[in-house]
């Protein structure tokens, strides 16, 4: 696999005290598997953990978080056929992520959904893993699965 036909970028997966990871619903995007976790781009030069970091904050306003661990490897999706008309997709052919899990130590009154100019979710919630493999779009379950499996001893109650 040429994985310089895949778009750069990196996920979170954000859990609180209580194990649960926070999900986030697609602005302007029907139901109902429009929930996913932060995740963008990274810029060039960027480091991975500062492009987490920043993504998390643009999306969800939080800033109360601990690095708790990253997956070892690039995780990859296709696009759609259907997506592939969109600005990202005419370049690539799907995008590979590095992903890292955050512990949230701030309280839910951080969250602020509108405080960067490109708002990304329009709605917010603490789910169980299980919630979220069923929430999100179907080709991105298959990635949200192996991002279960890599962190799976930091989501046990």
């Amino acid at each position: 696999m040429a994985l310089s036909r895949y778009r750069p970028n990196v996920g979170v997966v954000l859990i609180n005290g209580d194990r649960k990871v926070w999900l986030g619903r697609r602005i302007g995007t029907a139901g109902p598997h429009n929930w996913q976790f932060p995740q963008g781009g990274v810029d060039r030069g960027e480091d991975l953990l500062a492009a987490a970091r920043r993504e998390l904050h643009e999306e969800t306003g939080a800033r109360s978080a601990e690095f708790l661990a990253r997956t070892d490897d690039w995780i990859t999706y296709d696009f759609p056929p259907g997506h592939r008309r969109s600005i990202f997709a005419k370049r690539w052919i799907g995008q590979k992520q590095l992903w890292f899990a955050f512990r949230f130590t701030g309280g839910d009154a951080e969250i602020d959904l509108t405080g960067h100019h490109e708002i990304e979710f329009d709605a917010w919630r603490w789910a169980s893993m299980d919630e979220a493999l069923q929430s999100v779009v179907p080709f991105k379950r298959e990635t949200y699965r192996q991002v279960a499996a890599a962190f799976s001893d930091l989501l046990q109650v």
